[in-house]
């Protein structure tokens, strides 16, 4: 555990904030790092900036949430990690789609890929226009590939994210696909580039505590998503495809239906 002091604190929508701290060494796009608030908790959240600093995004959902929102510039927080698999870059057009807060997961992943020279196609979605994430970010850097849906159609594609990624998988010629987002969205879409041979890769979320893969508490399948993930492969998915949108364990190991 490391402590590091919070640099800059950006509100990005009106419940999702952006916590700026000294980067985390040795860092990959899709890999997370264990937040701890003195008092209240110690969570997982994925690291939405990598290299010239670190930074994690928020939306505030519980109490853990909220306190991260409330701190300020010279506050601290403590910080372990970074842990799991993060995402590999392959293809030479690729797709991204991102939902809600997982668009932070992907954002480094896109910065990653122009570094290289390529430059894909990202899908942003969000229930509504002001909840789209990082959209000046991401229109900067990919400009015309930038595609926005939104549920309520205030902005963009009116519907679901994952409706917006099977009519542009059903014209474009991707040769790789990656996910992170609501579980109900990343599990149609996956199926979709099953159906169609592209190889996927999807940051999926469970119950992490230890993140080092001794409690248990985030299994799916044969797997533990904090060491063997988050990021999981076309093969590994279709190994949780039992669970994969359809169950998770609560906090007290109970198997409940995944949110919809």
């Amino acid at each position: 555990m490391t402590s590091v002091k919070i640099e800059r604190v950006v509100k990005e929508t009106p419940d999702i904030y952006t916590l700026y701290f000294p980067a985390v060494a040795g860092a990959r796009s899709g890999q997370y790092v264990m937040v701890w608030l003195p008092g209240v908790d110690e969570v997982p959240m994925s690291l939405s900036t990598i290299g010239w600093a670190s930074s994690i995004t928020v939306r505030v959902v519980g109490e853990a949430t909220r306190t991260m929102s409330e701190l300020e510039a010279g506050d601290r927080i403590g910080v372990r990690g970074p842990f799991g698999n993060g995402y590999t870059a392959n293809g030479s057009n690729p797709l991204i789609v991102g939902g809600g807060t997982g668009i932070a997961s992907l954002t480094p992943l896109a910065e990653e890929m122009t570094s290289k020279g390529v430059k894909p196609t990202f899908i942003i979605g969000a229930r509504s226009k002001d909840q789209l994430l990082f959209k000046d970010r991401l229109s900067h850097l990919l400009g015309l590939n930038l595609a926005v849906s939104t549920d309520d159609g205030s902005e963009g594609y009116h519907g679901y994210a994952s409706n917006l990624a099977t009519e542009i998988m059903s014209h474009g010629k991707f040769d790789q696909l990656y996910i992170c987002g609501p579980e109900i969205m990343a599990v149609n879409t996956w199926a979709e580039a099953d159906r169609l041979g592209i190889p996927t890769q999807a940051s999926l979320e469970r119950l992490c505590k230890c993140a080092v893969g001794l409690c248990g508490s985030c299994a799916i399948g044969p797997y533990r998503v904090c060491k063997d993930g988050p990021v999981f492969d076309s093969a590994k998915l279709l190994e949780v495809a039992a669970d994969f949108g359809k169950r998770r364990m609560d906090a007290s190991g109970r198997m409940i239906p995944v949110d919809h």
